[in-house]
């Protein structure tokens, strides 16, 4: 059943998500559904992983929180900026990705398990995914201070907020498959 619910939402926000980002101006209501479906999914993600490693869900929500409040302070505090090559090269190598966890998937439906999150190969994974997450977090951080430094319209907002979702939500899943590896 959780399974279901997985896939169903899980399926449902990667939809929303891939219209979001090619989508010239990000709608609201479209992040706002994203939001609510990838709540659902990671609800359920997350109850799976409790109840096979009872404390490994409090473990990665704090380790997100700080993620999150690590990038912003070594973002300020150092006064990182990001070259053009970076963001390129971040990009390219999420949607490597992101290719990558689909081929997974398709050929989990055949039995081979290669990015399970228990295996050596899902470790490396999830700490490449991790790291990506947290560059995708500065990536978000240097959008919000170049938006308001150009003085862009507060909509974009929306898009600075749908960005910082998806990188969190990157983060969260990467540490939890990772705490749980260690469990």
């Amino acid at each position: 059943r959780v399974t279901m619910v997985v896939m169903a939402a899980g399926g449902l926000a990667f939809v929303l998500s891939l219209v979001n980002s090619f989508k010239r101006v990000v709608s609201p209501p479209l992040v706002m559904a994203f939001a609510a479906a990838e709540g659902v999914a990671l609800g359920a993600i997350s109850k799976y992983f409790d109840a096979m490693f009872p404390g490994v869900v409090s473990g990665a929500v704090l380790g997100t929180m700080m993620a999150f409040a690590g990038v912003l302070a070594a973002y300020k505090f150092f006064d990182i900026k990001l070259s053009d090559k970076f963001k390129r090269g971040v990009t390219a190598a999420m949607f490597g990705m992101v290719a990558l966890s689909l081929v997974a998937l398709v050929l989990s439906f055949f039995g081979a398990n290669f990015l399970s999150f228990n295996s050596g190969f899902g470790l490396i994974f999830s700490i490449v995914g991790l790291a990506l997450g947290v560059f995708m977090l500065m990536m978000d951080f240097d959008f919000v201070e170049q938006g308001i430094a150009a003085g862009l319209e507060e909509r974009y907002s929306w898009t600075a907020a749908f960005a910082m979702l998806v990188s969190l939500v990157w983060i969260y899943t990467n540490l939890l498959r990772i705490l749980a590896f260690f469990q």
